[in-house]
């Protein structure tokens, strides 16, 4: 999951708090959207059907702020200083992540999803590389859960890697782009990922692509990654927010809606899908963020639910799916139906959403805390 929050701000900037809000909403969505796949046979017939697409939602919002929060601090700012503050806010939870991924497989008996035993040599090597957030090719040894993962340890890392790439190329080349430049990348940008939607790119008529380096996967996932990133950083140049009450929540209610939405279309329309996608994408997620960084929480309850939803979105999106390996082995294991475990899926929600806090607070949150004197702060010493 991309990933900035309101820390990132100087301390003279306002801080978008229905954003954070919004992110939250979408890392549970996505939480769920990975429960009912344990109950499709194909992304065809799963009734929780485009929560895919909170990712994209997610790079539009990593655009989004990083360009509020980064832009007007060049040249001040270096290259390496940009780096490092990036890295201080993702990386400690991809190391957590990482160890759960292990644990958590290992639990399930170090075996791929076919039953074939993995040794601890590669489970360790298939450790290494997601925590250098190197992928792992298909079929060879490090791509432990045989089927075709970048980050087997850890799926949804898949984004993550995508966001780096981000957050390198806007620090190398994309701040350097006057804003007709930008747009144009985002109408390029925007066409080829139309393009790949509606011509069915993924052979599965949508765009959740991006989570294995098999088929067209990695150009599908690139594409996803920087026309939504160049989207949002094309919205954050010259903002000029709207007055609009009840933002949050038609906000976080159009979110719901479109990702909840069934299939469009059938194996035979696949292109119908990939239109859906599309507007969903293209049009009306840059109108969700831009509505949203619009209005303003007016009370306090608004605003201890939107802080508290930003706050454990990116734990919560990094830390759920070792858990979701688990609940797929015990589901398929036991040939179980979603009346009969909903229980345990609600379960599962609201574990982990604890989980996501206690991680917060007793290790995220420290160590960046602790990173950032050690690497950004200027020590001064008197004599």
């Amino acid at each position: 999951m991309p990933q900035i929050s309101s820390s990132a701000f100087s301390d003279s900037k306002p801080h978008y708090q229905l954003l954070d809000g919004l992110r939250g909403v979408a890392a549970l969505m996505i939480i769920c959207y990975h429960i009912f796949e344990g109950f499709a046979k194909s992304p065809l017939d799963q009734h929780f059907n485009h929560g895919y697409l909170a990712v994209d939602f997610f790079f539009i919002l990593s655009g989004f702020v990083i360009g509020y929060a980064y832009d007007d601090r060049w040249p001040k700012m270096t290259v390496r200083n940009f780096f490092k503050r990036r890295l201080i806010r993702l990386h400690p939870m991809v190391v957590l992540g990482v160890v759960i991924g292990a644990i958590t497989f290992c639990l399930q008996g170090c075996v791929k999803w076919d039953g074939t035993h993995v040794g601890v040599v590669m489970v360790m090597a298939a450790m290494l590389l997601n925590l250098f957030m190197l992928p792992a090719v298909p079929g060879t040894g490090p791509e432990i859960r045989g089927n075709g993962e970048m980050f087997p340890l850890n799926g949804p890392n898949w984004s993550l890697f995508f966001e780096y790439i981000g957050n390198i190329l806007y620090a190398l080349c994309i701040r350097r782009m006057s804003t007709t430049a930008l747009k144009v990348l985002v109408v390029v940008t925007g066409l080829a990922l139309a393009s790949f939607a509606v011509f069915n790119g993924s052979e599965y008529g949508h765009i959740g692509v991006g989570w294995t380096l098999a088929g067209n996967n990695l150009i599908g996932g690139f594409v996803r990654m920087l026309f939504s990133y160049s989207m949002g950083l094309l919205l954050s140049r010259g903002f000029k927010p709207i007055k609009i009450k009840g933002a949050f929540w038609i906000c976080s209610l159009a979110i719901v809606v479109l990702l909840c939405m069934p299939r469009i279309g059938d194996a035979t329309t696949m292109w119908m899908n990939g239109i859906y996608d599309s507007v969903c994408v293209i049009i009306i997620f840059p109108i969700l963020v831009f509505l949203a960084a619009s209005g303003h929480t007016t009370d306090k309850k608004s605003s201890a639910i939107c802080k508290f939803l930003g706050d454990v979105s990116y734990p919560l999106y990094v830390v759920h799916y070792p858990f979701m390996y688990l609940f797929f082995a015990w589901v398929w294991g036991t040939g179980l139906a979603f009346p009969q475990v909903w229980p345990v899926a609600i379960c599962l929600i609201v574990g982990n959403v604890i989980l996501a806090f206690l991680c917060l607070k007793l290790y995220d949150e420290p160590v960046r805390k602790w990173l950032s004197k050690r690497f950004l702060e200027r020590k001064t010493t008197g004599k």
